[in-house]
C-alpha cells in the first residue's frame, strides 16, 4: 500500500462504509452520492486545502472524477455535507479506536481559539450570535469573536475528543467537563495520564481531575515548587498538532456562518486530520501525522 492521496480515499472509503455507516434499509431511491463517499469527497476536499465550495467542486472533477462515479453540484454538496455532522464525528471516534496509538496512556489536552469574524457589524448578522463569544488570544495578542476549540489527543496527534465553547467560559470549567465526559463514555481510560497547560494549575482542579482516575501533569509556575519542570518538548506536541490544523488544513479558514456549519468545518478537518494518521500507521509510515503525501 502507497502513500498518496488516492489510495488513502480507497482505504477511507471502506473502511467508513464497512464500519461507520449503517446499513441503509426501507424504500426509496437510494443517493447517487453514499455517506462513505461523501466523507471521503470532504477529506479530501481539506487535505487539498480548497476552502471555497464552489471552486472545490469544480476542481474535484479534474482531480478526483476518476475515483467517484457522481459528483454532486455545490448546493447538494453543502446540504448533505451539514447533514454528516453525527457521521464525521462517529469516523473520527472509529479511525481513532482503529489506530495503534489509542491503546497509549498518555493524552495532550489543549485549546486554541476559533475566530468566526472579525469586524462588529459581521458579529451582528452572524447566526452565531448566540453561541459565539469575544475571546482574547494571547499568542497573538488581539481579541477574536468566535469560538474556542478544545482537543484531546493521542500522542500522535490522533483526535479522541474535541468541543467548542464559547471563549468567555473557563477553560477549566470546560476541560473538567470535557474530561468527565470523556470518562464516562469510555473514551478516556482510568489511569490514563493528561498532559495540560498552566491554565489548569490549581489544587481543586487537580483533585477533581484525580477523582475521574486519571494523573494530570503540566509545567510548573514560576511562583510554585519544582515537580514536573517545563514540559516544553511534550508540550510541543499538541502546539504542533494546532499548527498542522490551521496551516495545512485550514482550521481558521473553516467558512462557517452558524454553530452548525463551524461544528461541520472542524469536523470535517479532524477527520481530515485522523484519516492520515490512520492511514500512515496502515502504511507504516515513520512520521504519522506528516500530510505531505495527501495534498497533491
Amino acid at each position: 500500500m502507497t502513500n498518496d492521496l488516492d489510495t488513502l480515499l480507497t482505504a477511507l472509503y471502506v473502511e467508513i462504509d464497512d464500519h461507520v455507516v449503517p446499513p441503509r434499509r426501507g424504500r426509496g431511491r437510494r443517493p447517487r452520492l453514499t455517506d462513505a463517499e461523501l466523507l471521503c469527497l470532504a477529506v479530501a476536499q481539506v487535505l487539498l486545502g480548497v476552502d471555497n465550495e464552489h471552486r472545490w467542486i469544480r476542481f474535484a472533477y479534474c482531480r478526483l472524477g476518476h475515483l467517484f462515479r457522481y459528483l454532486p453540484n455545490q448546493p447538494g454538496y453543502h446540504k448533505r455535507l451539514r447533514a454528516a455532522a453525527p457521521i464525521l464525528a462517529s469516523a473520527i471516534g472509529h479511525l481513532a479506536r482503529a489506530s495503534p496509538s489509542w491503546c497509549d496512556s498518555l493524552r495532550l489536552l489543549d485549546a486554541t481559539p476559533l475566530p468566526c469574524a472579525a469586524s462588529r457589524e459581521t458579529v451582528k448578522r452572524s447566526d452565531s450570535a448566540g453561541s459565539g463569544g469575544y475571546g482574547f488570544c494571547a499568542a497573538h495578542t488581539r481579541f477574536y469573536w468566535g469560538f474556542k476549540l478544545y482537543l484531546l489527543t493521542a500522542p500522535d496527534g490522533m483526535p479522541i475528543t474535541w468541543c467548542l465553547a464559547d471563549p468567555k467560559i473557563g477553560e477549566r470549567e470546560i476541560c473538567l467537563d470535557l474530561l468527565t465526559i470523556a470518562v464516562e463514555t469510555g473514551v478516556l481510560a482510568p489511569g490514563s495520564t493528561v498532559l495540560a497547560d498552566k491554565g489548569l494549575a490549581g489544587r481543586d482542579i487537580e483533585g477533581q481531575i484525580a477523582n475521574l482516575g486519571l494523573t494530570m501533569l503540566r509545567p510548573d509556575r514560576r511562583d510554585e515548587k519544582a515537580r514536573h519542570g517545563n514540559l516544553g518538548g511534550v508540550r510541543q506536541w499538541i502546539e504542533s498538532v494546532y499548527n498542522s490544523l490551521k496551516g495545512q488544513l485550514g482550521l481558521e479558514r473553516h467558512g462557517g456562518r452558524t454553530p452548525h456549519g463551524v461544528f461541520t468545518r472542524v469536523a470535517q478537518r479532524l477527520l481530515a486530520l485522523a484519516a492520515a494518521i490512520w492511514h500512515n500507521w496502515n502504511t507504516d509510515a515513520p512520521d504519522k501525522r506528516s500530510l505531505i503525501a495527501y495534498d497533491h
